[in-house]
């Protein structure tokens, strides 16, 4: 069964859950939201509390469990923790690791063994040039396409994130071809949140927001491959009004199968969220020592493994439950049309006005009410 083709309320279970296993990474990414270090916390969760903690990850309607970093090739005991999740758990689990000299032939045949469902690298520029600057790293661009070589060997479905700032505006397109010719399923697309190492002067305007945002609908509809925007929910909202769908909080943010008429997509085992996902509204984030946040982008701190129950903090915690209700919203987005289908990034918010309930600063509509 395709866990993400069923229907879910998100005040009860979430969509995704990343568990960030260690902060330890031997990148120096200039955005890096984890402000990763390049030895692991002695704080960090044991194996015996990550099997705890994926028995409780298991037990929230299976979600799409996600392992990330740091790196997470970093951690002896990943494809352990990975197994475990996979064979005994029944998790679709996916995994974002670094491009370093861990990527090795026989890392991803590990993967492979115990049934990873996608892995996840990170591209940034069209060339070596500007992702390795990018990256804080000489030879992470060769080591990344070195690892796609292994993946598209050992037929491992491969997820493309590329972190949309004002260093790579102008290199999206290339970005976007070069997407195609790896044979990915799925390019995500993060648009930078101010938060870590990254800086507000690195984040797009509204208006190369929405610019953005207008051309990946068309690379939705002529690449081979899926589009997923993270921290940028008001692709939803340009989606739609491109075409001219109805406004309701049901509506797919990304086209349906019916929809994809120009283009055969490559097959996305894992499939799409039923309905939008948001800080802390179908998305639970928790850190390497078991702190939990409602994303890895919006640093509130809603609770902590260690002490509670991992599904008792998503469903009770007062800013979690405050973020899956739309009427609280402030500014613009408290009064746009779209708000049930897209909320404004609530990470981007916070790390603007330190409010997260208050308007999405990267957004340029103007909602009808403000033109009555």
């Amino acid at each position: 069964m395709n866990i993400l083709a069923t229907q879910r309320n998100y005040n009860e279970y979430p969509f995704i859950v990343i568990w960030e296993v260690t902060r330890a990474c031997a990148l120096k990414c200039l955005h890096c939201r984890a402000e990763a270090q390049y030895h692991a916390d002695p704080r960090q969760l044991s194996f015996e509390e990550g099997k705890k903690l994926i028995d409780q990850i298991a037990e929230m309607n299976n979600p799409l469990f996600v392992f990330t970093g740091g790196d997470p090739l970093m951690r002896p005991d990943l494809f352990k923790l990975a197994q475990y999740a996979i064979n005994e758990k029944k998790l679709a689990v996916s995994m974002t690791p670094s491009a370093t000299p861990k990527v090795t032939q026989a890392a991803v045949e590990q993967a492979k063994d115990v049934g990873l469902s996608r892995w996840a690298f990170s591209l940034d520029g069209s060339n070596a040039e500007i992702h390795d600057y990018f990256r804080g790293t000489n030879g992470s661009f060769d080591r990344t396409m070195k690892g796609i070589s292994y993946l598209k060997e050992l037929n491992i479905p491969i997820q493309i994130n590329t972190t949309v700032s004002t260093y790579n505006i102008d290199d999206l397109e290339r970005i976007s071809e070069k997407v195609m010719e790896m044979g990915a399923v799925l390019w995500s697309l993060f648009f930078l949140i101010p938060t870590g190492r990254a800086q507000q002067k690195d984040m797009l305007s509204s208006k190369q927001h929405e610019e953005v945002m207008q051309w990946l609908v068309t690379v939705q509809e002529k690449m081979p491959y899926h589009v997923k925007a993270t921290e940028a929910p008001h692709y939803r909202r340009v989606f739609l009004q491109n075409k001219k769908a109805p406004k309701n909080g049901e509506i797919r943010s990304l086209p349906s199968k019916s929809e994809e008429t120009k283009t055969e997509k490559r097959v996305d085992v894992l499939g799409r969220a039923p309905k939008g996902v948001n800080d802390g509204d179908g998305f639970v984030f928790i850190s390497h020592i078991g702190d939990v946040y409602p994303s890895g982008f919006l640093p509130v701190k809603c609770g902590n493994v260690r002490e509670q129950y991992l599904l008792d903090i998503y469903q009770h915690s007062p800013v979690m439950k405050e973020l899956r209700d739309k009427s609280l919203l402030k500014g613009k987005c408290g009064l746009c049309e779209y708000k049930e289908i897209c909320g404004g990034s609530r990470a981007r918010a916070y790390a603007v006005y330190g409010d997260y309930l208050e308007r999405d600063p990267s957004c340029e509509y103007i909602p009808a009410a403000f033109t009555k």
